[in-house]
């Protein structure tokens, strides 16, 4: 009879490390999977909402009357869609330019191109040494319309 078992009968001994094995695993290989899901809806739904402020900014401008009208309808535009899709207002930036070689921007019948950028701020990362300030994802868009012909008339 032997009293001491042998290395190799110790280590085909497996009896209860499965669930230690599944607890590990599933903590290693689930967390970061859960954090990359959150991660890039985030980003997805703040690059929607860029590409919606985008599209929407280039109708309203380029259906106005004038450059008035088109000022305040933009404003108030851009202040919803912040305010409905979530956005950081300090981070996002708007650019209005013309396609064309129109001496103004906007012109009656020429091509507006608005674009619209955010940065969006990674989920769970603490604002320790700025860490918030420099995980963020810069996202997009650019939306072209062609400016009323009425543009300008009274």
């Amino acid at each position: 009879m032997r009293l001491r078992r042998a290395w190799t009968d110790l280590a085909r001994d497996e009896d209860g490390s499965s669930a230690l094995e599944f607890i590990v695993g599933g903590v290693i290989l689930l967390v970061p999977l859960v954090y990359l899901i959150v991660a890039l809806g985030t980003i997805q739904g703040q690059a929607l909402g860029v590409e919606t402020t985008a599209r929407h900014l280039a109708r309203t401008v380029a259906t106005s009357e004038s450059a008035g009208s088109a000022d305040a309808r933009s404003e108030r535009v851009l202040d919803a869609l912040v305010a409905e899709y979530g956005l950081d207002p300090a981070t996002v930036s708007v650019s209005v330019t013309c396609v064309g070689d129109a001496p103004e921007c906007p012109a009656a019948g020429e091509a507006l191109r608005v674009t619209v950028g955010a940065r969006v701020a990674l989920p769970l990362v603490p604002p320790v040494l700025g860490l918030n300030e420099t995980a963020r994802v810069e996202v997009e868009s650019t939306s072209v319309q062609k400016v009323s012909r009425y543009w300008g008339e009274p």
